[in-house]
């Protein structure tokens, strides 16, 4: 028997009066959570590691500044759902920050098809990203989207691997035009563990 789906579904929202009277102490909450669910690659891509927390506040932040109502809540959550990780995976949003517009579109430009170089490495392991999502992030003149979502799917061999801190473990990119690595601090990893059971 497999581990049931981790969702989130209408039962685990909240309604909107509720969540403003808590808001402030849940966006602390999270922003304190979010300190070691994100890893710089390079000068100017994050990677942000998502779970069932940060998609619940996603959810509910989409809701109460949007103010949808009932017809907004399918949507929400056929949205997020599915960067919820499922035990055996690592989901994570992949950020090229760049403040500078005309910067940020030459970047992108030069960027085209980045999103099939995203890996894992673990010890000798190398786990390539799946993409999350049917959308093509890099249209047909080549310029990347600043936002792409990945999934990090591992074998339980791979993840016992990951949670053995021996193992040297690192998320890499290695597009001709943006080739970086960066080592997982050990409170990213831990972190990330979290996600692996």
């Amino acid at each position: 028997m497999g581990v049931p789906e981790r969702r989130i579904d209408r039962r685990d929202l909240m309604t909107m009066e509720d969540y403003g009277r808590i808001r402030q102490e849940k966006r602390r909450a999270i922003s304190e959570l979010k300190k070691n669910r994100r890893l710089a690659i390079g000068p100017f891509a994050t990677l942000y590691f998502e779970s069932y927390d940060t998609m619940w506040m996603q959810i509910h932040e989409m809701l109460y500044v949007e103010r949808g109502g009932e017809d907004q809540i399918a949507g929400e959550l056929a949205a997020y759902n599915p960067l919820i990780p499922q035990g055996n995976e690592i989901i994570a949003t992949l950020m090229f920050e760049i403040d500078d517009p005309a910067r940020r579109s030459a970047e992108l430009q030069r960027l085209g098809g980045v999103e099939h170089t995203v890996g894992l490495r673990i010890a000798s392991e190398r786990i390539v990203a799946t993409i999350i999502g049917e959308e093509e992030r890099t249209r047909d003149d080549g310029k990347t989207s600043a936002v792409h979502f990945f999934r990090f799917v591992m074998d339980d061999r791979q993840v016992a691997l990951f949670k053995d801190q021996a193992n040297e473990a690192m998320f890499s990119v290695t597009h001709p035009n943006y080739g970086h690595l960066a080592m997982i601090p050990a409170g990213v990893r831990q972190a990330l563990i979290g996600d692996l059971s």
